[in-house]
This record gives C-alpha cells, structure tokens and sequence, in this order.
C-alpha cells in the first residue's frame, strides 16, 4: 500500500511552479508517534501544500491531533487539540542552512508530521486558564469547593524576627 506522506519530488521538480495537496488522516503509528498523551484510536489530520520552486519544494499548511491528559492543578481530565501550521523547504542540494534534503527522489513527510505533533503537545495541560488546583493543605479541589485553610507558609528562618514583631507596641 503506498504512503500517502511520501510524496514523488522528482515530478514536482520538472515542473517549477506545481503544487501538490496532500491531505489525509494517519494513525499515529504510521509517523512513529508512540505518546501516551495522544488520544488512543484518534488519528492525526494532514493537509499539506507542496509548492515546486526553482530551488526546491516547499511545504506547507497545517497539522492536527487530539491529546489527553490531567489538568497539571486539579488533577482533572483534560482533552483538547493541537493544531499546528508548518512551512518547510526541501532542495535536492542543500544551499539553505534550514533546507532538508531531497532523498531517492522522494520527500518523506512522516518525520516533519511527527516532529510538529511531538513539538505541540502540552507536557502539562490545564483544564482552564482559571483553574484553581487542589488545596495543598487538605487536598481538596478548590474549583469545586471552597475550603478554609491557611496556605501561607511562613519560611522559618524569620521565625527570630516574627518573635521581635509580636514584642513591639502597636
């Protein structure tokens, strides 16, 4: 079955000024992306424009996945989707220092797709920008209940000067 993230560069390059869409949904298996943060029988949507210019081919458009994960304060589920744009230059003789190589004639696009998802998934999402977390004291979560304790830890080495302050006259 052939992969629809190899794309034929050699017929592109004859004609500057083509364009080729690549539009399709992987499994994340097939670019080799093994995260626990992806959402399991979800896949990853590419839509890509390869552009053939004089000195090259580039690629461009957009990435998306759907991920998982615990909000990083309240412990809670959260899922969400990364969407990232991408833009790379692909030349048969690398000239450009950002420039990937054209290799067998073909541009494989799994690393590029891989490398965006692995890049915009969240190490540590949030349910809500709001988010309130879990109390430290008795745990409990603070977006849904509210509690009474102090959270205001003192550093004990001013100890010596809260005992001065509570002796002064107010």
């Amino acid at each position: 079955m052939k992969n629809p993230l190899v794309v034929n560069a050699l017929e592109l390059l004859r004609r500057p000024g083509s364009l080729k869409d690549v539009a399709c949904e992987v499994e994340p298996e097939v670019v080799e992306l093994h995260d626990e943060r992806l959402v399991p029988a979800s896949t990853v949507d590419v839509d890509l424009v390869c552009s053939s210019l004089s000195t090259g081919i580039v690629i461009e458009g957009a990435i998306s996945a759907r991920f998982h994960g615990e909000c990083r304060r309240c412990l809670a589920p959260v899922t969400g989707q990364i969407d990232t744009p991408v833009r790379e230059l692909y030349q048969e003789t690398v000239t450009d220092p950002d420039a990937f190589p054209i290799e067998n004639d073909q541009i494989d696009l799994r690393p590029l797709v891989r490398e965006a998802v692995l890049l915009e998934l969240p190490d540590a999402p949030l349910c809500s920008a709001e988010c309130r977390g879990l109390c430290p004291v008795c745990g409990v979560d603070r977006n849904v209940t509210a509690c009474s304790c102090s959270t205001e830890a003192r550093d004990p080495r001013w100890s010596a000067l809260d005992a001065l302050r509570e002796q002064l006259p107010e």
